[in-house]
Parts: C-alpha cells; structure tokens; sequence
C-alpha cells in the first residue's frame, strides 16, 4: 500500500491542481528551481484555466529568473503581461523582465575583460533599462518603483561608460570623427552622468586632431564652466587607453 502510495505521488501529472502548486511553491522556497519550474508547467498544462494557473504562470517567470534563465524568464513575464494585462501583480511581470535582462551572461558592462569596445553588445543593459523604464511609467505607484528607478540609474551609468570606452577605443586608432559621435552621444543622453568630463577630453582631442579649433575651444569652455575641479588633471594626461 505505501509503495502504491509513493508511486501515485511521484508521478506528479495525477496531482490536484492544489497539490502541484503546493509542491511548486515548497521546490521554490528551498531552491529546487528545476522542480519549481516543472511543477508549475504541469500545473499550468493539466489545469489551464484553474485558479492556480494565473500565479503559476508568473511563478514560472521568478523560477526561471533564479535558475538562471533570463530568456525563459522574460518569455514567461512576457507572456503573463498579454494574458493579462490588468492582473494586480502585472506591475511584478514588468518587474521580473527588467532583473531577468540585467542579470544575462552576455551583459558586456564589465570592462575589466580584454575585449574591445567596438566588439562589445550592451543591448541587454539597455533592454533591462527598457523594461524597467516601462514599469515606472505604466505603474508610477507600484512597490517596485523605487528598486526599478535604482536599476535604471545603475545600468545607465553603465551604458555611459561603454560609451566613453568606445570612443577611446577610435581615438586609439586615430578613428576622430567616429569618437566624436560617440562623445557627443554621451553627452546628449546622458547629460547628468560623471562621464561628461570625460567626454568633453574626448571632444577636444578630436576636434584639435581633425583641425576644428572653434569646436575644440567650445568643448574646453563648457568643461571649464561645469567642470573646474577637472581642470586640475591637464588633459594631456588624461589616459586613452582601453
């Protein structure tokens, strides 16, 4: 009779609704994320329209967040926010897709690694700024605001320096035109961020370098202006390097 009992509970596609979400949440809590995932897909696919469906489903998203799969993650949130849009706990499915995204293996804001900035792809930072972004103007009162608005203000610092990174990398190579783009793109999106002053060096090494003398005064007069203490570095010794 046990034995019968054990193999009824281990085969979890003849649990109850109720019974494959408890387990789901209990693998949940105590880090069987793998399990978590596979009780609460059971439940979702015997049970779709069940009262328990609806959590599992976002439940699905946070398990596939913490067993490290950002794309499975935001697949999942993606598919909680269509299903229903007006649910009390979608403002946690925006949530999910920013943290999920800022959190992918291929996130190239460390530059501590020997790769060239050029080569470097940080579109998971900006799409994690973008989901973020969406959650704080969709739902301005929702819980995870404050915490989203701290991501935003990480990844956008971040985004900035990868910039900054890049332009160095062209001048390096004498690329002048190519690291003005760059500098002056940090300085129209990220007006506020502490690599301005980098990005006005930038500027003025460019412009001096492609014969631009009227630009190249302009830049050093706006650090000269916002940035005093700055000028105690002489930009001579500023360092372009990667």
């Amino acid at each position: 009779m046990l034995g019968g009992c054990a193999s009824t509970l281990d085969d979890s596609s003849k649990w109850s609704a109720e019974l494959l979400y408890s387990e789901a949440k209990a693998a949940l809590k105590s880090g069987d994320y793998e399990s978590a995932i596979k009780h609460f897909e059971t439940l979702e696919a015997k049970y779709p329209f069940g009262k328990y469906a609806e959590q599992a489903q976002l439940d699905t998203a946070y398990a596939y967040y913490k067993f490290e799969e950002p794309d499975s993650a935001i697949a999942a949130a993606d598919r909680f926010i269509k299903l229903h849009p007006r649910h009390p706990s979608v403002d946690y499915a925006y949530y999910l897709r920013g943290l999920a995204s800022a959190s992918k293996k291929d996130n190239p804001l460390d530059f501590a690694i020997t790769i060239e900035p050029s080569l470097l792809d940080p579109s998971s930072a900006r799409q994690s700024f973008n989901y973020f972004n969406q959650l704080v103007q969709r739902f301005p009162n929702s819980r995870y605001v404050q915490d989203a608005i701290r991501h935003m203000k990480i990844l956008r610092e971040h985004l900035a320096e990868h910039e900054i990174h890049v332009a160095r990398y062209y001048l390096k190579r004498h690329a002048y035109v190519a690291a003005a783009k760059r500098a002056t793109f940090v300085l129209e999106t990220y007006p506020r961020s502490p690599t301005i002053p980098s990005a006005l060096d930038i500027l003025i090494t460019a412009y001096e370098a492609l014969d631009l003398q009227d630009l190249a005064t302009d830049a050093r007069r706006v650090k000269e202006l916002n940035f005093p203490s700055a000028l105690d570095t002489p930009r001579s010794a500023v360092d372009f390097s990667l």
